[in-house]
């Protein structure tokens, strides 16, 4: 951590600890400790890492669906972004964008914790954070799958032809396959071709199964709700619209409107139920055509309005209407 970074966070965390019952800190004491940026690190691990990366490079399949994408930490220079403004935007939320504040989930110790890891890890130091394996996160043993290791960091990629690999190799892909690309998603691929394009799917690839259940294949109980519903004699407004819900909506709000999905058990709050009648019967088409365009203050909905035209979101509204439930016009 350089010295001016270091003075700004033990300033504004003097001040704050200051404020706070029940935590004293004195002028001999430094208030930035491994005990706080250890704190900060499991924070960020369970509430950040899903759109900025485990090692704060944003090189996340959340961050190719967000306009602008979430920020990465690896190239923000300490001088270029504050303490005060990180917790700031912790605090409340950076409008126009999909990172909103955690005011409501986090009290001012936590988020000035989690800001103190992230400069310290990611922006001052550059660290590859490869801690979020451990024992509390339900990872009793990751060295098991240390032979899946390279295609989760890219050295191997993914579509390496199995003649290719040594049986090492081998057996690492199929452990990739069967429970690592939930999180990790492709890694690194040669061809981009069209079997690696963006989908809307959060659960083990490519037909794999999983025959026991832990921390990561434990994913897979929420697939039904990425099956988008059968609904015969779509309109054409509608059909447009289904496509543009698979390619933009459903990583959030599940291929069949719940919010069900794996992703979406990670927000908070959870994306919102699109075939609940009780919230759906007071919804319109002005309404919707209003919160898609600004995004919702507080939760992870982002605003589509650099995104979608109007005309693209009223077919994703004609989807909805026609496939989750009935959106009154006015």
């Amino acid at each position: 951590m350089t010295g001016s970074s270091k003075q700004l966070i033990y300033k504004y965390l003097l001040l704050l600890f200051c404020f706070c019952p029940g935590t004293a800190a004195s002028a001999g004491q430094a208030p930035i400790t491994v005990e706080l940026l250890e704190q900060g690190r499991t924070i960020y691990n369970y509430r950040c890492y899903f759109c900025h990366g485990y090692s704060g490079d944003a090189k996340t399949l959340t961050s190719t669906y967000l306009t602008p994408p979430p920020r990465d930490f690896t190239r923000t220079r300490p001088e270029d972004l504050s303490p005060e403004t990180m917790i700031e935007v912790v605090t409340a939320g950076k409008p126009g964008t999909a990172m909103h504040g955690f005011s409501r989930l986090l009290s001012r110790h936590q988020i000035a914790a989690v800001v103190a890891f992230v400069r310290d890890e990611f922006i001052d130091n550059q660290r590859i954070n490869t801690r979020y394996h451990t024992l509390e996160n339900g990872w009793p043993d990751h060295d098991r799958y240390s032979p899946a290791f390279p295609f989760a960091t890219g050295s191997i990629p993914l579509d390496t032809d199995w003649a290719q690999l040594t049986p090492r190799q081998s057996r690492g892909k199929r452990l990739f396959l069967t429970s690592c690309i939930s999180c990790h998603d492709r890694a690194t691929v040669k061809d981009e071709g069209q079997i690696w394009s963006k989908q809307s799917i959060s659960y083990p690839r490519n037909n794999y199964s999983h025959t026991i259940i832990d921390a990561v294949s434990s994913a897979s109980i929420y697939a039904r709700h990425d099956i988008s519903p059968i609904v015969e004699h779509l309109s054409a407004e509608a059909v447009k619209g289904e496509q543009l819900w698979r390619q933009n909506c459903a990583f959030c709000h599940a291929g069949d409107g719940t919010g069900e999905n794996w992703i979406g058990s990670f927000l908070e709050p959870k994306p919102r139920d699109l075939t609940e009648a009780s919230f759906m019967r007071a919804m319109t088409r002005a309404l919707l055509l209003r919160r898609i365009r600004v995004g919702i203050s507080g939760t992870s909905m982002p605003a589509w309005k650099d995104v979608l035209s109007d005309n693209q979101i009223h077919q994703i509204i004609s989807y909805i209407d026609e496939a989750f439930h009935p959106v009154r016009q006015q």
